[in-house]
């Protein structure tokens, strides 16, 4: 009975054995991404999965967030900005590998509503106040969050943001604003185009001229401290595969 039981534990000593240089030799990567990017990132990463077998883990949040948390040693491999703004933060904090950095996605910043709600014609001085009667405006932070600075930048430009700056709701992220809408918190919110396509309680209702805001892009780049297996990842999302799942979900190529 103990030579059995010691055969057995032989067994299972050299079969961990050679599973464990398999396993411990594979490296996690990490993605910090702006939250517009959720749902087509996650189909990328599976993508990736199924191409190589290799797992990628997303965190998602305002670009500002994110970068901050690197600025504070937060483990990432890869920042996914929605704005050059914080890419050139954390660049300028030689914290990204900058020969790594490239423009991958192109965006539009929209005008939603509830699907029953009216268009709206986006010109110069547009009554978007009226529009709101009693209700709140929902975007991003436009202290910080880039598709929040998009939307201030835009309105600025059109006049409009005097009039309902005291109306703002302003949210964590983009994919929070769009929440407010969803749910009838807001009548109205300003996110990209490929936010509007997520959820069927809201519409676009406008799109914004896109010479009234800085060009919505999105850079990625490996973080100084990026584990060698994150340079495939980079290298597959500027990839076709990647760049097809980008397309259907309504990005544009810069």
């Amino acid at each position: 009975m103990s030579t059995r039981l010691t055969r057995r534990a032989a067994a299972a000593v050299l079969a961990l054995l050679a599973v464990a240089p398999a396993a411990y030799g594979q490296e996690t990567v990490t993605v910090f991404a702006a939250s517009s990017l959720t749902d087509s990132l996650k189909a990328v990463a599976e993508a990736y999965k199924a191409k190589t077998n290799k797992t990628v883990t997303l965190s998602f949040g305002a670009s500002s967030a994110l970068a901050r948390q690197i600025e504070q040693g937060a483990p990432a491999d890869i920042f996914f900005s929605a704005d050059i703004d914080w890419m050139d933060y954390l660049q300028q904090k030689n914290l990204i590998d900058t020969a790594s950095r490239k423009t991958l996605l192109g965006n539009q910043l929209v005008l939603i509503g509830a699907p029953d709600s009216k268009p709206l014609t986006i010109a110069p001085h547009f009554n978007l106040a009226g529009a709101l009667g009693d209700g709140k405006l929902a975007l991003a932070d436009p202290a910080s969050v880039p598709a929040g600075k998009y939307a201030k930048a835009s309105l600025t430009a059109l006049g409009v943001w005097d009039s309902v700056a005291g109306r703002v709701v302003p949210a964590e992220n983009v994919r929070v604003a769009l929440q407010y809408v969803a749910r009838g918190e807001a009548p109205y919110g300003i996110v990209y185009a490929t936010d509007a396509r997520v959820v069927p309680q809201v519409k676009i209702v406008g799109i914004f001229p896109g010479n009234t805001h800085p060009p919505i892009v999105y850079p990625a780049a490996l973080t100084k401290t990026a584990a060698p297996a994150a340079r495939d990842f980079l290298v597959f999302l500027s990839g076709p595969e990647a760049r097809a799942i980008f397309e259907q979900a309504g990005f544009s190529q810069p």
